[in-house]
């Protein structure tokens, strides 16, 4: 598995040299931008609009734009001077807490933390520690110029390091619109929504979700590579368009549940006519 990253853990006294791996992976499909008359791949190259010519990367400066078209040029020692202070390759854990009291709206990115060579005894330690209490460690570290704020937890078998957003990166949901403030929810509506929650309950399966997508997407690949006609499956018929809340509650409950299984009918016989 990829390196990425190396550093060290550390928790009190008890320090950790650690590596960090990606524990997820982009199976997106690439599609790349072909010139239509010959199918060659476009280039997408930096080029100064003002200057007319391709600017290479020891002309590139970073900066910041205060209002539209000035900018602050901050150069790249200024740069690395803010870093002073912090350890580049330290991840300090701050605090304990409980996993559930983090909302899933701050979870980022997940990575694989393995031991480096001596430090296995504290790698287990730590593991061992945070399965026995139940809690996570909240951390901050600096990966790729940017300090990020993490979460160290237990994953089968393994401590993973998910990344999180700060308070200020999450858009507070009052900015939403149309969210209705009050429920004009009747009882008999929400207990068959209730109804249709519990019939649709189950256990979950990771093994169960695929990218229906991506499938089609590569079987139409596949089949234009080797000559192959390509069958696009029919679509599904149209549904009526059920406008009526407990309607389309209804609907939904009797779609989901299990069809009864026939019984073969009875034969009867007739009583002969007394004469």
């Amino acid at each position: 598995m990829h390196t990425i990253w190396k550093g060290s853990i550390s928790f009190g006294l008890v320090n950790i040299p650690i590596k960090l791996h990606s524990a997820t992976e982009d199976r997106d499909i690439k599609l790349r931008s072909l010139h239509k008359e010959c199918h060659t791949p476009i280039k997408y190259e930096k080029v100064c609009p003002v200057c007319d010519k391709s600017v290479g990367q020891g002309e590139i400066v970073k900066g910041y734009e205060l209002t539209k078209g000035k900018f602050v040029v901050l150069e790249e020692e200024e740069l690395g001077g803010l870093k002073e202070g912090n350890e580049e390759r330290a991840v300090s854990i701050q605090d304990f807490i409980r996993m559930d009291e983090i909302d899933p709206i701050f979870y980022d990115r997940t990575y694989y933390v393995s031991p480096e060579d001596g430090g296995k005894k504290a790698y287990s330690l730590l593991r061992k520690a945070l399965s026995e209490s139940g809690k996570v460690g909240i951390a901050k570290f600096i990966m790729r110029s940017k300090e990020h704020l993490c979460v160290i937890r237990v994953y089968d078998k393994t401590l993973v390091m998910e990344t999180i957003h700060y308070p200020d990166e999450v858009r507070p949901s009052s900015d939403v619109p149309n969210v209705p403030a009050e429920d004009d929810i009747t009882s008999k509506e929400l207990e068959t929504a209730t109804l249709l929650i519990d019939q649709l309950t189950a256990e979950f399966n990771p093994e169960n979700y695929k990218d229906e997508y991506r499938e089609r997407l590569m079987a139409l690949i596949e089949g234009k590579q080797t000559g192959k006609e390509v069958v696009t499956p029919a679509e599904r018929a149209p549904r009526d368009n059920v406008t009526d809340l407990m309607a389309a509650l209804q609907a939904s409950i009797d779609t989901s549940k299990p069809q009864p299984t026939s019984q073969p009918k009875k034969k009867t016989t007739k009583k002969k006519a007394k004469a």
